[in-house]
């Protein structure tokens, strides 16, 4: 194999190029990435990148080093608009094409929009998604001209983490999420109800169990009074108006697939692979959220780690040598407070804190089925959360 296109510059492709020349590929090693920028850590963007309190040049995964030991050739501000494997060929955009042995897929996902809602609609300014570092740079641009009230539609984690670093720079905020409760899926009725309260802890607004209908835009915009096209309001499906001046649309992401359609990949929901991240044609590895990891599609930097290094072994294998199984993992920092998740949770599993409170917003909690331990829930509770987390690992 003398080379190897890694398409996709951000965390999981960074990791995947690095896996193979950890792993002895000295052969052609080519980046692309739709971005301009060089890879980037993505969690910070949503949080301390938002407030101020970390820079653009602090978010950088590679310094001028790694990129010399990567020894690969840069394709960015580049997108990837076709894959003919069995040619051997990578369509990028501008007619051209990239000339490859084997191909690691790792071009992520991209933010869900509202019905009718475009990318970078002009019809109402003030409307951001939080994907990239362009995304973040426009939404702090925008919360820095002055306080403003700011609805984020969507109570997930980016969603409450954007609620939290909005309520932080001294923002009136609403949070409205369609589901009776957040974060319901991730942690169950009981600890989705205790974090929640975080909002209500911090003087946000949560409008639980009602979806939005439309966005509503025109002049009255306080700080853009010569701007007619600025969002002014989110219609709720309730029939309630939420005034606004921003609104943030945090309502989940979608694998980047569109470029592999006509393929011959197996696509569903992500690029379907066996449990080594091997797609279903030869030469072809998936990392990262735009992986379908044997019938599982994990969006956490974990995953995107640990991914790279099993797709590597298995392309420079030729074959399925070895599969990723570690245990499904995340975090989210939100009103400065740590939630920290592990484990595989069936709705059926029953919720129990062995240590803290959680009227005090500090606890831990076990998830039980049949007397064993599936899932371990931390608030503000780090340490006893890693010797869980370890316990559960040795039990995989």
């Amino acid at each position: 194999m003398k080379s190897i296109t890694v398409v996709g510059a951000s965390l999981a492709g960074l990791y995947a190029a690095r896996a193979l020349r950890t792993q002895g590929f000295d052969g052609r090693l080519v980046i692309v990435g739709d971005e301009h920028h060089q890879p980037y850590d993505r969690p910070p963007l949503s949080k301390d990148f938002l407030t101020g309190a970390t820079d653009q040049g602090q978010l950088a995964l590679v310094d001028a080093d790694d990129t010399a030991d990567l020894y690969a050739e840069w394709y960015l501000g580049t997108r990837a608009t076709g894959l003919d494997a069995a040619g051997g060929t990578v369509l990028l955009d501008g007619d051209r094409s990239l000339e490859t042995d084997a191909v690691v897929i790792a071009t992520g996902a991209t933010p869900r929009l509202l019905p009718g809602q475009e990318p970078g609609d002009p019809a109402h300014t003030g409307v951001h998604t939080l994907r990239t570092l362009d995304d973040a740079q426009a939404l702090r641009e925008d919360l820095a001209r002055g306080q403003a009230r700011v609805v984020v539609i969507g109570g997930g984690f980016i969603g409450a983490e954007v609620a939290s670093s909005c309520a932080m720079l001294g923002h009136d905020v609403t949070v409205v999420e369609a589901a009776p409760l957040p974060l319901v899926p991730q942690l169950g009725d009981d600890m989705a109800k205790v974090c929640a309260g975080l909002h209500a802890d911090h003087g946000v607004t949560l409008v639980a169990g009602t979806g939005v209908a439309g966005l509503q835009g025109g002049r009255g915009y306080s700080h853009h009074p010569d701007s007619p096209d600025r969002v002014t309001g989110v219609e709720l499906t309730d029939g309630r108006l939420l005034p606004a001046d921003i609104v943030v649309v945090g309502i989940g992401v979608r694998p980047n697939t569109d470029w592999l359609e006509s393929s011959g990949l197996l696509l569903k929901d992500g690029v379907v692979c066996d449990a080594g991240c091997v797609g279903s044609l030869p030469n072809v590895v998936a990392v990262g959220d735009v992986a379908r990891v044997d019938g599982h599609r994990a969006e956490h930097w974990t995953s995107a780690t640990e991914q790279a290094g099993i797709a590597a072994q298995n392309l420079l294998a030729g074959s399925t040598v070895a599969t990723h199984r570690s245990l499904p993992y995340f975090w989210s920092d939100q009103y400065g407070v740590r939630i920290q998740f592990a484990g595989r949770r069936l709705p059926t599993d029953t919720p129990r804190i062995v240590e803290g409170s959680a009227d005090a917003r500090s606890f831990l909690a076990c998830y039980e089925r049949d007397g064993q331990t599936t899932a371990v829930l931390a608030v503000n509770r780090p340490r006893p959360f890693m010797r869980y987390r370890r316990e559960l690992k040795c039990a995989v």
